[in-house]
């Protein structure tokens, strides 16, 4: 089984959508279910069909969640040096083709906000930089052609500061 690097933070997030659905909501559409059965004739029964439809989706995100707490690794970056880049490190970049600066910082793939610089280990580019020290250069193929980069600065900055869509337990209702 591959493991699935993330953050502490990430991982308690994972477990409290997980305890929220099994726990609250997917007890409560059940018994919305129920309310809608006893109404009487289930073929033409939109509230029964509609509160059926909402636990299957839930029993398919509980079927991934478990999947993804099963195959987690726990990392806490702060206790890395980031002297090489890994798990957590932010990186400021120069983009050699355009001599334009980039930051990214790599982490899991469930907190991963590519457009707020937060890119999956899985990434491309992550993978790419994984290992590198500062000054290094390296080339990337990607579908649009060659970019290449040199590492400036690689710090530790903590995932969930940069992260601007933390989920909530409202975001883990289905509606």
């Amino acid at each position: 089984m591959n493991k699935e690097p993330m953050s502490i933070e990430g991982y308690d997030l994972l477990v409290q959508e997980f305890k929220f659905l099994l726990e609250v909501e997917k007890p409560k559409v059940a018994e919305e279910k129920l309310v809608a059965a006893a109404l009487g004739d289930r073929s033409e029964n939109a509230d029964y069909h509609a509160a059926k439809e909402k636990l299957r989706f839930i029993d398919k995100r509980l079927f991934y969640l478990n999947s993804m707490i099963e195959k987690s690794q726990i990392i806490d970056p702060s206790s890395h040096s980031h002297v090489k880049i890994g798990f957590g490190s932010s990186v400021k970049l120069l983009n050699i083709d355009i001599d334009e600066e980039e930051c990214y910082t790599i982490c899991g793939v469930l907190e991963s906000e590519p457009e707020n610089g937060l890119i999956s280990v899985h990434s491309p580019l992550a993978k790419s930089m994984m290992g590198k020290k500062v000054e290094d250069e390296f080339i990337i193929q990607l579908p649009k052609g060659k970019k290449e980069y040199e590492i400036l600065e690689i710090r530790y900055e903590n995932i969930f500061s940069l992260k601007k869509k933390i989920r909530t337990k409202v975001d883990f209702s289905f509606h």
